[in-house]
């Protein structure tokens, strides 16, 4: 047979996938002719093709010995080097391609590749759009361009060229997978969904894609589908990173309890292995081990948010006449952290700190809003801009101490603050717990959710605020709305325990708990909040497992205003607080409406919450250390009417009174704390825990 109808023979078999066949072939050419150039060239493309790179350099090199001019050697080296990881090699190779053959659309589109993998963002967008300028209907530099922009955080631009490329090409699996990735930072879930089910049915049930659309089905509340594809993902991969949690969660969420301890045995199995099994926000309700809690934010960091390469100049001390203070977070909306902090925003003195709002959330034009733009002598909005370009700005505005209010929770940015743009960085407020990363300096928290014996549990050095790290809003005590039980849907008589959490907060051992109490004390209904019907469904089934009528669980509604929530509040007896993971705004506003909380003490900062704000109303006998001791004195109160009505009295009269309600002085003692880290980094000192006293 003629070298010719050979090399025919081995490039129909390479084309139909038969590569062994096709590769003897080859070979058996060049056994005869070393020289060949198109046979080195095609069996070159051969094993690049089958991830042999080393053999394929030496074919194109040999082809380039031969014949320097040969333009797509140039342009097949290029894209061996690149996979390589030999970028700037690559380049070389592009730049010679271009010399020899100008305007290749191809040679355009690799050659942003390498530019990408560089860092060099800007050139590589250029280069990819010098690509669609020669072929407008180049699917992959479409495509290629939208992960770049979805990288810069240029999402509606990411967006748009993603769909160019599905317009381009409809079974284009890889831009459908891109275009439910943004739709998912843009916050369109359901339309994620879509664009995941579509990247699913073209790419097979990939355990990322199933997982991120499982992710994306939690958010939503789907929490069945949820289930459905977390199991799915670790079927086919059982350490799928994050996959075992957000399957935990969503079935805490949904208060399907079965199994759930031989699951948390092997999170934590895998955690102390340094597996990626569970994100650090979805950890809370499931362990109440403070050093578990720290392994598992390390784990993140190391993997989603390390410190950043050195791309900025490392931030300078200033010295302004004011300390520039940003608090930096997507929440500045109707949140429970926006109500938190709203009256300590507005109470800051103006006159020795510069308050800063750098919010990248979407934008929001409730009331709240309009009263955080307010309350801030600057409010940046930043959302849509890359983690870099925030930090940029952040060093260009001199921040003096950047304070990080979201920690690892909703669409948090922790990535920011790994650029170091501040001096002084802090995690206050939005996730309870350490974050794991270097690169913040102080947590903010008070003697009771950070005793001295865990403070080596805290990446960051522990601030102990004097009473309360939680603020509260004492405009709230005298808003003036009344309720009434039948109003409520309540029953006239009997004894209201209430607990408005979320679900996933009710684990299994303290809704024993709850139903034992029911089962004591006659009449009694037990008060939660309307969550999904999975979890209303099962409730009952749990209470009836217990021998508790499913009609003694009472699902409360949403109200449309804070002012009605704590209004029918007011109306329980007893407020029970969740374990491991407490009530925080919960506990702030059950307090508001005075409520009494038995709370119960437990290990990580999540579970001692309740117990910092319980000891800051003044009432620190309502504080256990076991759920046994939990359940006694939810069970003496609701047999004591009268004691239980003095309570109630005495809350209302030292909750206006008590450090807990002062704004003014919890201010000024986050003042005196953001002094001392100021004077701490202007001496040139590290950072250090400390308490700064009543």
């Amino acid at each position: 047979m003629m070298s010719e109808q050979i090399i025919r023979t081995a490039y129909a078999l390479h084309q139909s996938g038969k590569h062994e066949q096709a590769a003897q072939l080859y070979d058996q050419v060049l056994q005869k002719e070393p020289g060949n150039i198109q046979t080195l060239f095609l069996s070159g493309m051969l094993v690049y093709q089958r991830g042999d790179f080393g053999t394929a350099l030496t074919r194109f090199d040999h082809i380039l010995a031969l014949n320097p001019a040969h333009y797509d050697a140039h342009a097949a080296r290029g894209a061996v080097l690149s996979s390589l990881g030999r970028h700037h090699d690559a380049l070389a190779a592009y730049h010679r391609a271009q010399q020899l053959r100008p305007g290749s659309a191809q040679v355009y589109n690799n050659c942003g590749n390498s530019l990408f993998a560089l860092g060099r963002r800007e050139e590589a967008l250029e280069s990819y759009d010098r690509a669609l300028k020669q072929n407008p209907a180049y699917a992959d530099a479409w495509c290629n361009r939208a992960i770049l922009l979805m990288e810069a955080s240029r999402l509606q631009e990411a967006l748009d060229s993603f769909q160019k490329a599905i317009g381009l090409r409809p079974a284009y699996g890889d831009a459908w997978e891109g275009c439910a990735t943004v739709l998912t930072r843009l916050d369109h879930r359901a339309d994620a969904i879509r664009a995941y089910d579509r990247a699913i049915a073209l790419k097979g049930p990939q355990p990322q894609l199933l997982y991120n659309r499982g992710n994306a089905h939690a958010i939503l509340k789907n929490y069945q589908a949820a289930i459905a594809d977390c199991e799915q993902a670790l079927a086919a991969d059982p350490d799928y990173p994050y996959a075992r949690g957000v399957l935990a969660h969503a079935r805490m969420q949904i208060c399907e309890w079965h199994g759930l301890e031989p699951q948390m045995q092997e999170i934590a199995a895998g955690l102390q292995a340094g597996k990626r099994v569970i994100t650090p926000f979805n950890l809370k309700a499931l362990s109440d081990s403070a050093e578990l809690h720290l392994r598992c934010a390390e784990l993140w960091t190391a993997h989603e948010c390390p410190p950043a390469p050195q791309r900025m100049a490392p931030a300078q001390v200033y010295d302004h006449r004011r300390i520039r203070i940003a608090y930096v977070s997507g929440d500045f909306a109707n949140t429970a952290v926006a109500g938190l902090m709203a009256p300590v925003f507005e109470s800051h003195d103006r006159e020795c700190f510069e308050t800063i709002a750098v919010s990248f959330g979407p934008p929001d034009h409730c009331v709240m809003r309009t009263r955080l733009e307010s309350a801030f002598e600057k409010f940046v909005d930043v959302a849509g801009q890359s983690d870099v370009a925030i930090a940029e700005w952040l060093r260009r505005a001199e921040i003096d101490i950047a304070v990080d209010l979201m920690g690892f929770t909703g669409q948090c940015r922790s990535a920011i603050f790994a650029h170091r743009p501040a001096p002084v960085q802090v995690n206050y407020l939005g996730f309870s717990g350490s974050l794991g990363a270097p690169y913040y300096d102080y947590i903010i928290a008070d003697r009771t959710v950070i005793p001295a014996e865990h403070a080596r549990f805290y990446a960051e050095q522990p601030v102990l605020l004097p009473h309360c790290y939680l603020p509260a809003d004492p405009a709230r005590l005298s808003m003036g709305r009344t309720s009434t039980r039948r109003a409520a849907g309540l029953p006239d008589q009997g004894i209201v325990f209430a607990s408005f959490n979320n679900t996933y907060k009710f684990a299994p051992d303290v809704f024993a708990v709850w139903m034992r109490l029911l089962r004591a004390i006659e009449d009694s209904v037990l008060w939660l909040p309307e969550g999904n019907s999975d979890a209303r469904v099962n409730l009952i089934r749990e209470a009836l497992a217990r021998g508790v009528a499913g009609e003694r669980l009472i699902f409360a509604p949403p109200v449309p205003a804070i002012e009605d929530h704590l209004a029918r509040l007011a109306l329980a007896d007893i407020f029970l607080d969740t374990a491991p993971y407490n009530s925080h705004s919960a506990a702030i506003d059950a307090l508001t409406a005075g409520l009494p909380i038995v709370t119960v003490l437990g290990n990580s900062f999540a579970s001692r919450v309740a117990a910092s704000a319980v000891k800051a109303a003044g009432f620190p006998q309502l504080v256990t250390n076991s759920l046994d001791e939990y359940e006694r004195l939810a069970l003496e109160l609701a047999r004591d009417v009268p004691r239980l009505a003095q309570l109630k009295q005495q809350l209302a009269a030292r909750l206006p009174v008590s450090p807990l309600f002062d704004v003014r002085s919890f201010t000024r003692d986050l003042e005196r704390a953001y002094g001392a880290m100021y004077d701490r980094s202007r001496a040139g000192l590290p950072p250090t825990a400390f308490s700064v006293p009543s």
